[in-house]
């Protein structure tokens, strides 16, 4: 392999292409939305746009949190072995393919409108100052499921040049999915966590983790539901639903007993939850 090669190797691994678990949590919300406020039928350049623009962001994201968490990475069990914690290149590299990520991602949005241009500055900043949160926010995942789910205000503003109800309520449900799938995610990490100082999710619930998942699935689904009551959307949708709480029941049986493998499988599981959703607001949409 040549030297070349072998660094654009390094940086896929940096932003975790190899990977898309991350890009696809991201993608689910972002159509949605574009499917509620296109009422079923996206034009083609919102959908590239949007598409693209979730990759190059999650990308980005992924840089900048290495960058942040190179000290830590290197004592958890999980990350020790990413590139810039082990030491195969350099930190200025990790901000530089943030910040040329994010400026491609930016390019995307030329032609919409002015408030989709504000957004858009607000969802960089998010994507940025998430992994700093960690050091003294008890619950970073709240924050990481905004920064997650900022391409849903995002596709409402683009399509509809406002932000209905029904963008706000989608983003609250990111919120707690986001909470629900990312503390899965830090459950795996807790003992790692604990001994270097970081704050998640798991930890600040403690022996109420479970539970907390468990409750914020149920946060989500019921904020979909509200959404499918406000739109008037019919059986195919809440069909969708019901998929996703079998889904979550089924995470319940993977996480009760907190091993580290049932939580990481559990998490990687939260793209058919996501899925699910999507494939009954596609129906309800094919269906009219």
């Amino acid at each position: 392999m040549s030297a070349p090669e072998s660094r654009l190797h390094l940086y896929w691994r940096l932003v975790r292409l190899h990977r898309p678990i991350g890009i696809l949590l991201l993608l689910w919300p972002t159509l949605w939305a574009l499917l509620i406020a296109s009422d079923g039928h996206p034009a083609a350049y919102p959908l590239f746009a949007f598409v693209v623009g979730t990759v190059l962001m999650r990308s980005a994201g992924c840089a900048i949190n290495d960058f942040a968490d190179r000290d830590f990475d290197r004592h958890v069990e999980r990350t020790r072995e990413r590139p810039l914690t082990a030491g195969l290149i350099e930190p200025w590299e990790a901000v530089a393919v943030f910040v040329v990520l994010s400026l491609v991602s930016l390019t995307l949005i030329i032609p919409f409108n002015k408030l989709t241009w504000i957004l858009a500055v607000v969802a960089a900043f998010l994507a940025a100052s998430y992994p700093f949160t960690k050091r003294f926010f008890a619950i970073p995942q709240a924050y990481l499921g905004i920064a997650f789910g900022f391409g849903i205000p995002m596709a409402f503003a683009a399509i509809l040049g406002e932000l209905p109800t029904a963008a706000w309520l989608l983003l609250l449900a990111n919120i707690l999915w986001a909470i629900a799938y990312d503390t899965e995610y830090a459950m795996v990490d807790r003992d790692d966590d604990l001994k270097i100082g970081i704050r998640t999710a798991a930890i600040t619930f403690g022996r109420f983790d479970v539970a907390a998942v468990m409750f914020s699935y149920a946060g989500t689904l019921g904020l979909l539901a509200l959404v499918g009551r406000l739109e008037g959307f019919g059986a195919p949708y809440y069909v969708g639903l019901a998929a996703a709480g079998g889904i979550a029941v089924y995470h319940f049986l993977l996480i009760r007993d907190r091993q580290r493998e049932g939580c990481f499988r559990a998490f990687n599981q939260n793209n058919w939850f996501g899925a699910v959703v999507f494939v009954g607001l596609w129906l309800e949409y094919l269906i009219r």
